[in-house]
C-alpha cells in the first residue's frame, strides 16, 4: 500500500500531465468557430480535491481505498462544461486519416445539420490522434421526436387507485377468496425457497407497469411531468432520439441520394472513427454508486451467479434489445432446472442397472462365444466378452427409461417454447412493446458505399430518396445462386470431414490390433509390455472412439473459424440493403453450416453407422475398406461419447476458454506491453475512456443466439443418448449469463438502447428444432438402440417373456470356411470353424444362408411401427398442449384491454372539457381516470379484483 506522500506525488504528476495535455489557454476553434475551454471535464472545484480524489474521469475511491479519505466534489463528468447539459452520446474521429480535408467538410456539414436540428455540441479537440465531440438533445428536441416518434411516455397516475382494492374488499366473490388464498400460499412457498437466488430489492426494485400512451403534445397535460411542468426521458430514450436524429442528417450538399445520409454511412466512410454514448461511470470497486457500478455488482459480478437477474434494470441501462436477449436466456436457464433433474434421474437409473441387467449378465458370462473379426485379414477371432465393459456402460442409456426421456424432453421442448411466449407477452406489456412497430430501416452503409458508382437508380417508395436498384434476374440471381452453390460446397466439406475422421477410425482400429499381434508374438516383448499393449486391445474400440471424437471437435473447430468468415463474405456479396436482410441471410448460413458442422458425424453415428456393414464373407466396402460396425452393445454408447466429447469440448473450449480466458489474457499482455503511466491513465476524460473499450457490434447478440440455439439441437434432437446434457448445458448457462453481463459492463462500449419486441427469427428456428428433435428420437431408440429387437423379443420369441436368451438370439453363426483367401484372417490367430456377428440372418446351415431371418422382418416391422407412433403421439400431444397453453395469459388480455380502454376514456373525456371551452390541468385528469377506474371496477368486479391483486406479479 502506498503512502500518502508516495500517492500525492503520483497525483500531482498526474495533474501535470493532464494539465499539460488538456487545460491549454485557448483550445482549437470548433466547426463554429468558438473557442471550448475548460474542456477537461472538470467544473470550478478545489485542485486539492480533484488531486487527491479524482481522475480525469470522476473516478473517486471510498474511504479506505489506497488510504484515501472520502471527499465530497463537483465533478460532472457526464455532462458539459457548464455542468448543467447531459452528455447523450459521443462522436470520435481520427486526425490521422488519409481522408483529412474529405471528413472535416463532411463532419462540417453534418454537425451543422444536427445544430439546425436542435442538437448542442461541445468539442474536445486536444487530442494528439483522437478529437471528439460531445452532443447534448435540449429538451426541446426531445419532446418534438417524442411526438414524431410516438414514444409511449407514463401517464399521470390516478388518486383513487392505491384506495380501489380496499374498497372493495368486502365484496369478493367466496370461492374467488379461497382460490386467491390457496394461490397465495402456494406461491408463498415458492418465493421463500426462492428467496437466497433473488436479487436486492431495496438496491433494485421491482418496477411498477404505469399506463402508458403514445406520446402527443397536443394531450401533454395526460403524461406524468416533473415540477416544472416538463417531461422526464430517461437516457436510454434520450440515446434512441439523438441516435434517430443521427441517423438522418445529411453530410453531403446533395440530398436527393441515400449516399448522403447518416451517421452509419460516415463510419462506414471513415469520416467518424467511433459514435457511442457514454457508460454512467465506473464499475470498480471504489467508486461512486451509479447506475453501471449497481449492474455490475449485482449483476455481472461472479458472486451472483445463483441469483436472479434485474432485468428492468437491463433494460433501462442496456435497452428492450439486449434486455430481450437476457430475459430469453434466463427464461430458458430455468427452464433448463426440471430436465438436468430428470436427466440425472435417468442416468442414476441407468447405472444401477448397468451390470444387473440380463443383457450385461449374459455378455459378460458367456465364455464360448466367438465373435468374427472386425477387420479384413489383420484382426484376430475375439470373444464376446470382450466387449463386456463396453455393453454395461451402453446400459446406462440404452434402458427403458430413455424413451421415457426422451417423451419427456419433447413435451419439455414444446412447454419451453410455448411458456416463453407468454413469458414474452409478459415481458412486452411491461416494457411497452405490445404495440412495437419497427422504423422504416434506411439502407445499409455497406450497400451503399459498394453502389455509390452505380448508374441505376430508383425512388423508394417510403422515403422518397433515390436508392441504387440492383434488377433481380440479371444482378441479383446470379449472385444468390452461387452464394448457395459455395454453401453447398462447404457443408460437403464438412461432410468429407467427417468420412475423413471415419478413416481413421477403421484404420486405427486396425493399427491397434496389428500392434497387438505383434508385442503378443515378439519374443522379445517384456511381460509389461504385453499387459499394456493387452489392455490397449480390449478397450481399442473405445479409445479409438475417444480420440476420433477428439480429432473431430478439433476439426469442428476449425471449420468454424473458416464458416464464420466465409459465410459473412458470401452475405456482403450478395449486397443485401437492409440490416434485417442481412441479419437474416447471415443467420440462416451461419446456423446452416455449423449445423452440419456440429451435427454430421453425430448424425453418421445414430443413423448410418452399421447399417451397411454387410456379412462376414461379403462386406460392403467403400474404396476397398469394410465399413464400421456396432459392438454386441449397439452404437448408442458411441453415440453418447461423440455427443458428449463435441458439446462439453464445445462449451469448454470455445465458451468458457475463448469468452473469459483469451480476453483475461489479452488484457493482461496489453497491460504489460503498455507504456502507459498510471498517471497518463488518470489524466483521461470519461469519453476518452470508454473509446478505448471494445467497440460494441450490432451482431454481437448474433453469435449469443447462435450458441444457445445450437446447444438446443444438442439438448433435444439427440436427448435419448445423453441424458446428462441438459445439466452441462445448465452449467454452461449459469456462467454465460455472467460471462455476457461481465462483456458488456466491463469491456464494451455501451451500445445504443435499441428496441425489440422478440428475439427474432431465432424463435422459428427454435421450433423447428423441437419439431425434428421428435423424429430424430424416434429413429435413435428405434435404430441407434436394442430397445425394439428387445422388446420385439420378450413379446414374441422368449419362452418366459423375459430377456434372457436375448444374446444368443441377436448373434449370426458364420462358417469361417465361407471366408475368400482376401478376408480370412491370418493363420497366426488359429483356426475357428463357427464365428458370430451381431445381425439377424440364417445361420450357415440353413438352405438360405446368411440371408435375413424372418426375425429381421419382424424387427424392422417394429422398428419403423414405432418410429410412427411414438412420432405422431407426440406430435399430436405437444400440439394440443401448445393449443391449450395460450401465448398471452388471459389476465394479462385483460388488463391490457383495460389499460387501453381507460386510456381512451380519458383522452374522449378530456377532449370533450377542452371543445366546452374548460381549462384542463393534473386534477381533472385524475378525477376522471378515477372515476373510469371506479366504473370499471364495478361492472367487472370479479376481474378487475384479481388484476389488483396480481397487478405486481406481472
Amino acid at each position: 500500500m502506498p503512502s500518502r506522500g508516495e500517492f500525492n506525488n503520483k497525483m500531482e504528476e498526474a495533474n501535470a500531465i493532464h494539465l499539460e495535455r488538456y487545460a491549454p489557454l485557448q483550445s482549437p476553434p470548433g466547426p463554429d468557430g468558438r473557442h471550448n475551454n475548460n474542456q477537461d471535464g472538470f467544473d470550478d472545484v478545489a485542485i486539492e480535491d480533484v488531486m487527491y480524489m479524482e481522475d480525469a474521469d470522476g473516478e473517486t475511491a471510498e474511504p479506505g481505498v489506497n488510504n484515501v479519505p472520502k471527499v465530497e466534489t463537483k465533478v460532472r463528468n457526464l455532462y458539459f462544461n457548464d455542468g448543467a447539459k447531459r452528455i447523450d452520446y459521443i462522436l470520435a474521429w481520427s486526425i490521422k486519416t488519409k481522408k483529412l480535408e474529405e471528413g472535416k467538410k463532411a463532419r462540417e456539414i453534418f454537425e451543422k445539420n444536427l445544430k439546425k436540428e436542435g442538437i448542442e455540441i461541445e468539442y474536445d479537440l486536444r487530442g494528439k490522434e483522437i478529437h471528439f465531440a460531445k452532443l447534448h438533445a435540449p429538451y426541446h428536441v426531445l419532446n418534438r421526436y417524442a411526438d414524431i416518434l410516438a414514444i409511449r411516455m407514463p401517464m399521470k397516475e390516478s388518486l383513487a387507485l392505491a384506495d380501489l382494492k380496499e374498497k372493495y374488499d368486502d365484496l369478493e366473490h367466496p370461492a374467488t377468496s379461497v382460490t386467491l388464498k390457496m394461490w397465495d400460499a402456494v406461491s408463498g412457498v415458492g418465493k421463500r425457497l426462492l428467496k437466497p437466488f433473488q436479487v436486492d430489492e431495496t438496491i433494485l426494485p421491482k418496477k411498477k407497469k404505469k399506463y402508458t400512451c403514445p406520446y402527443s403534445s397536443d394531450k401533454h397535460y395526460l403524461f406524468e411531468t416533473t415540477e416544472d411542468g416538463q417531461l422526464e426521458f430517461s437516457n436510454a430514450v434520450r440515446s434512441r432520439i439523438v441516435d434517430y436524429v443521427l441517423r438522418r442528417k445529411a453530410f453531403k450538399e446533395d440530398t436527393q441520394k441515400a449516399f448522403s445520409f447518416g451517421i452509419k454511412k460516415m463510419l462506414n466512410d471513415g469520416y467518424y472513427a467511433a459514435v457511442y454514448p457514454l457508460h454512467e461511470g465506473h464499475w470498480k470497486p471504489g467508486s461512486f454508486n451509479n447506475n453501471r457500478k449497481i449492474l455490475f455488482d449485482h449483476w455481472a459480478n461472479w458472486k451472483n451467479v445463483l441469483k436472479y437477474q434485474p432485468l428492468d434494470q437491463i433494460r433501462d441501462y442496456f435497452g428492450e434489445k439486449i434486455g430481450m436477449y437476457f430475459a430469453w436466456l434466463g427464461f430458458y436457464t430455468n427452464m433448463l432446472v426440471p430436465a438436468a433433474l430428470v436427466g440425472v434421474f435417468v442416468f442414476v437409473y441407468g447405472l444401477f442397472i448397468m451390470h444387473a441387467s440380463t443383457s450385461s449378465k449374459e455378455l459378460c458370462n458367456a465364455k464360448n462365444i466367438t465373435m468374427c473379426p472386425l477387420c479384413d485379414r489383420q484382426c484376430p477371432y475375439w470373444n464376446v466378452t470382450d466387449a463386456c465393459s463396453h455393453q454395461s456402460a451402453s446400459r446406462i442409456f440404452d434402458n427403458d427409461a430413455t424413451v421415457f426421456f426422451a417423451v419427456f424432453m419433447s413435451f419439455w421442448g414444446t412447454l419451453f417454447l410455448e411458456f416463453w411466449k407468454r413469458r414474452q407477452a409478459a415481458t412486452q406489456y411491461k416494457w411497452d412493446l405490445s404495440n412495437f412497430v419497427s422504423e422504416e430501416e434506411p439502407p445499409r452503409p455497406e450497400y451503399l458505399s459498394r453502389l455509390e458508382s452505380w448508374t441505376t437508380l430508383k425512388i423508394n417508395p417510403i422515403t422518397g430518396i433515390k436508392e441504387p436498384y440492383l434488377p433481380f434476374w440479371r444482378r441479383r440471381f446470379p449472385v444468390f445462386l452461387c452464394s448457395y452453390a459455395v454453401m453447398l460446397f462447404l457443408a460437403a466439406v464438412a461432410i468429407g470431414a467427417v468420412v475423413g475422421v471415419i478413416a481413421y477410425r477403421v484404420s486405427f482400429l486396425a493399427a491397434l490390433h496389428v500392434l497387438e499381434k505383434r508385442v503378443v508374438t515378439d519374443n522379445s516383448s517384456g511381460t509389461a509390455a504385453i499387459e499394456t499393449v493387452t489392455l490397449v486391445y480390449k478397450n481399442a474400440s473405445l479409445i479409438t472412439t475417444i480420440t476420433a471424437a477428439l480429432i473431430n471437435l478439433l476439426i469442428i473447430l476449425l471449420l468454424n473459424i473458416v464458416y464464420g468468415y466465409l459465410a459473412f463474405w458470401l452475405t456482403d456479396w450478395e449486397c443485401l440493403r437492409t440490416q434485417t436482410e442481412y441479419d437474416n441471410s447471415i443467420t440462416l448460413k451461419l446456423f446452416a453450416l455449423q449445423f452440419v458442422n456440429y451435427f454430421s458425424s453425430i448424425v453418421y453415428i445414430a443413423f448410418f453407422k452399421g447399417r451397411f456393414v454387410g456379412r462376414p464373407g461379403k462386406y460392403n466396402t467403400i474404396f476397398g475398406a469394410r465399413q464400421e460396425e456396432c459392438e454386441p452393445g449397439g452404437c448408442l454408447i458411441e453415440l453418447c461419447i461423440q455427443l458428449a466429447i463435441i458439446m462439453v469440448g464445445k462449451q469448454l473450449i470455445q465458451n468458457n476458454f475463448i469468452e473469459i480466458v483469451i480476453p483475461k489474457l489479452i488484457k493482461m499482455l496489453k497491460k504489460k506491453c503498455s507504456k502507459e503511466t498510471r498517471a497518463q491513465k488518470l489524466a483521461r476524460t470519461p469519453w476518452e475512456k470508454d473509446y478505448k473499450l471494445q467497440e460494441a457490434q450490432n451482431n454481437s447478440l448474433f453469435y449469443e443466439y447462435l450458441e444457445m440455439v445450437l446447444q438446443f439441437g444438442f439438448l433435444t434432437i439427440f436427448c435419448s443418448a445423453f441424458p446428462l446434457a441438459p445439466l452441462f448445458a445448465l452449467l454452461n448457462n449459469i456462467i454465460e449469463i455472467r460471462v455476457d453481463a461481465n462483456k458488456l459492463i466491463t469491456n464494451l462500449r455501451r451500445p445504443m438502447a435499441e428496441r425489440a419486441a422478440d428475439i427474432g427469427i431465432w424463435y422459428s428456428v427454435l421450433y423447428g428444432i423441437s419439431r425434428i428433435a421428435v423424429i430424430s428420437n424416434a429413429f435413435i431408440i428405434a435404430l441407434s438402440s436394442d430397445f425394439i429387437p428387445r422388446l420385439v423379443y420378450k413379446m414374441r420369441y422368449s419362452p418366459d417373456h423375459s430377456a434372457k436368451g436375448y444374446l444368443e438370439h441377436s448373434l449370426a453363426k458364420f462358417n469361417t470356411s465361407d471366408f475368400s483367401p482376401d478376408h480370412r484372417p491370418d493363420p497366426i490367430y488359429g483356426h475357428v470353424d463357427i464365428c458370430r456377428y451381431r445381425d439377424f440372418r440364417n445361420p450357415y446351415d440353413h438352405e438360405n444362408k446368411y440371408e435375413y431371418s424372418d426375425v429381421f422382418w419382424h424387427v424392422l416391422a417394429a422398428r419403423l411401427a414405432f418410429v410412427c407412433v411414438f412420432e405422431n403421439v407426440v406430435i399430436v400431444l405437444t400440439s394440443l398442449v401448445a393449443w391449450l397453453i395460450p401465448d398471452v395469459p388471459t389476465l394479462l388480455k385483460e388488463q391490457i384491454r383495460r389499460e387501453a380502454y381507460i386510456t381512451n376514456e380519458v383522452i374522449l373525456k378530456t377532449e370533450l372539457m377542452r371543445a366546452h371551452g374548460e381549462e384542463i390541468d393534473h386534477h381533472k385528469v385524475n378525477a376522471i381516470m378515477s372515476d373510469e377506474e371506479t366504473n370499471n371496477y364495478e361492472t367487472s368486479m370479479y376481474g378487475s379484483q384479481i388484476l389488483l391483486h396480481r397487478q405486481t406479479s406481472i
